[in-house]
């Protein structure tokens, strides 16, 4: 198979040159923009909350604030879900968990670190138990705060639209950078 146009030119192996086609044609410029304008407003977060900020993260999805208008929907499960909010303190323990949980979400996968404890522990940060998010997952925003507004959540929201609309984001381990 070849195409003119591009010089493109697919030989060999049947099913490797499908996929080389199929991955040519998803990169194009039309299909890439409707696929990064869909996964914008498909942003899915998982819950996993492990101290108080998930307060101040239901607040963000309460109708004051309405992060709903944003595509940001809460999911329970992680295999629906395409971001995960780390809402606070992150123990060796739940670490473990949040590895599997973080494991079965789907790609592109997006992590937000909320409040000062999931930032760098926070007021727990010389115990021996907790573990730092940045250590083990790519954080693609951090929010400030103890606990972070509402307000911030959103604006964090909209950053990584703008991330994701611009195609700076990691796909299968990798981080991707037009």
């Amino acid at each position: 198979m070849s195409c003119s146009r591009s010089g493109l030119i697919l030989v060999g192996n049947l099913d490797e040159s499908a996929k080389k086609a199929a991955r040519w044609l998803v990169e194009k410029t039309p299909i890439r923009t409707l696929r990064d304008w869909g996964i914008k407003f498909s942003l899915w977060p998982v819950h996993f909350t492990t101290s108080c900020c998930g307060a101040e993260f239901a607040a963000a999805s309460a109708p004051r604030f309405d992060a709903e208008r944003f595509g940001f929907l809460p999911f329970l499960s992680p295999r629906q879900t395409n971001l995960w909010v780390i809402e606070g303190t992150l123990t060796r323990k739940m670490a473990e968990a949040a590895k599997i949980v973080y494991a079965q979400m789907p790609e592109p996968k997006f992590v937000i670190a909320m409040g000062a404890c999931a930032i760098d522990g926070g007021v727990f940060y010389n115990s021996y138990n907790i573990v730092k998010p940045p250590e083990i997952f790519p954080i693609d925003f951090y929010i400030p705060g103890c606990p972070p507004r509402p307000e911030a959540v959103a604006r964090a929201i909209i950053m990584l639209q703008r991330k994701v609309i611009s195609g700076e984001y990691v796909r299968g381990g990798k981080r991707v950078v037009k």
